[in-house]
């Protein structure tokens, strides 16, 4: 970089100015008509008072989570308990009620040390979650009130997990909005996005991506040990989020900002210890159910080798193989990425690509791993008609999933969606991700088109990784001029790193 443009550098210290979607985004403009307009037109851009974007997008978004609590309300007043297929007919299937009964809780077993009896749980020795979730699991059956039928239990235990992942949510939307300082409204995205509201009490999910949230908002305010820790409860909860471990240490390769990256995985490693290593102990085989089950699962719903499988009469016992084989060989293709782009690419953009791979390649997708993605979209590429696509995809999924299982369950009478239909479904699914994904490796490789970038930011998200001078690329990767092209709006272009003045 010359000294000439280093005076064009912002203050990394100075507070950001606020970005309205308003004025980047045809779709949120469009959409602004219904309350009252564009910023600007009818009310006060900065205007301050009780409302600010954080709150709004929480209520916002604690809204859309009782609306997906009331979708499953056909369940909750029977479906669960009344037929297999009736719960699939009206999409509101859940976890929840059935593992309830079906791991031990409502007979008082502690999950990991007592064995679950066969006849309760089908032939699942002990609880097939990693330990946090199961911590969370048991807290929630010690305040499930006791008395009354099974049913009623069960239905009370999914009312009490739906409070606590509505706390679990909460964190999601204010860590999605406090993430990237100037961009607040980006966390309209979660909190706005039909993927979470229809899946967020299907499991547990939701207890990994609020720490993940939390520990992506604690790496962008340049803390990277409390991010660290907070990634390994993360994996405590869910194996996905240690796959973030993967592009902080990229990233912080390039920069050199490799002692941060060591903060972080020590954090991690420190803290995915304290919860697992008393189970590891005292309940190895319980411990290890979770890995074990993990490795042995058959191929199963909405994954690419399902198609295979069910297109070729192959159960494709090597799944495991090709899946570990095509996911090594797509994180060599992201760390190339990474290291020759002509600007270090974000956090939340590697993030989301590495993510995306693994639900990619995995031998199953559940419905609720959807809101995997959702706050890295939001952060990765906060743009309304792209992320809109994506999830119209994974709604179309939702649905047919259910439908699916509704076939498959109804014997003779066939009523739902039959195989070649679900396999169409799949494709929808898989399509939307890649396409979520090549849109994210587009503005990688030309990062004016990247609309967090576009206002002289680098990073909003990256902590010590923003504004850091690249120290480690391969060749053809370092700041360069961007290509100047028409953007939307009014929207400054980008300059921040530019070796020659723009044209």
């Amino acid at each position: 970089m010359t000294r000439a443009h280093l005076s064009d550098r912002p203050d990394r210290n100075a507070a950001p100015a606020r970005v309205h979607p308003t004025e980047q985004d045809e779709v949120a403009a469009a959409g602004s008509e219904l309350i009252g307009g564009p910023v600007g037109r009818r009310v006060a851009s900065d205007a301050g008072g009780w409302w600010t974007p954080v709150r709004v997008v929480a209520l916002l978004g604690l809204g859309m989570f009782v609306l997906g609590m009331v979708q499953k309300a056909p369940c909750f007043n029977g479906a669960w308990f009344s037929g297999q297929t009736s719960q699939y007919v009206h999409a509101c299937y859940s976890d929840i009620p059935h593992l309830f009964a079906g791991r031990g809780f409502a007979d008082g077993l502690v999950p990991y040390f007592d064995r679950i009896p066969d006849r309760i749980s089908g032939g699942m020795a002990y609880l097939e979650y990693p330990v946090l979730t199961g911590v969370f699991m048991e807290v929630a059956s010690w305040l499930t009130p006791g008395g009354g039928d099974l049913q009623h239990r069960e239905q009370l235990y999914w009312m009490v997990n739906g409070g606590m992942l509505m706390v679990c949510a909460a964190v999601l939307f204010v860590c999605a909005t406090r993430t990237h300082r100037g961009r607040p409204w980006d966390g309209l995205h979660v909190a706005l996005a039909p993927g979470l509201a229809l899946t967020a009490t299907i499991n547990w999910d939701l207890l990994a991506v609020a720490l993940t949230a939390a520990a992506m908002l604690m790496w962008s305010r340049s803390r990277p040990l409390a991010a660290g820790v907070l990634i390994g409860l993360a994996t405590a909860a869910k194996l996905y989020p240690v796959l973030l471990l993967g592009p902080l240490l990229v990233l912080c390769l390039r920069a050199g900002r490799l002692r941060a990256f060591a903060k972080a995985l020590g954090g991690a490693a420190a803290s995915w210890l304290c919860v697992n290593l008393p189970v590891m102990l005292l309940a190895p085989q319980g411990w290890s159910k979770f890995y074990s089950f993990s490795q042995e699962r058959p191929v199963d719903f909405g994954s690419i080798w399902l198609i295979i499988s069910q297109r070729t009469d192959n159960p494709v016992s090597d799944a495991n193989l090709y899946a570990t084989a095509l996911m090594a060989l797509g994180c060599a293709g992201i760390t190339l990425l990474a290291l020759r782009s002509p600007r270090r690419p974000r956090l939340a953009q590697l993030a989301l690509l590495v993510v995306a791979l693994f639900i990619l390649t995995n031998k199953v997708y559940s419905p609720q791993y959807v809101v995997w993605l959702i706050p890295l979209a939001a952060l990765a590429r906060p743009k309304w008609r792209d992320f809109l696509i994506w999830q119209a995809c994974e709604v179309v999924y939702f649905l047919g999933i259910w439908l699916y299982l509704a076939y498959t369950g109804s014997g003779d009478k066939h009523h739902g969606l039959p195989p070649e239909g679900y396999q169409l479904v799949i494709l929808v699914h898989l399509l939307g991700t890649l396409y979520l994904c090549a849109v994210v490796i587009r503005d990688v490789l030309t990062p004016e088109r990247d609309v967090v970038r576009r206002d002289g930011s680098d990073d909003p998200g990256g902590g010590v990784l923003d504004r850091a001078p690249d120290v480690f690329t391969l060749g053809g990767g370092g700041h360069r001029a961007p290509r100047t092209k028409p953007v939307p709006f009014d929207d400054p272009q980008v300059r921040w790193g530019a070796t020659t003045t723009p044209r």
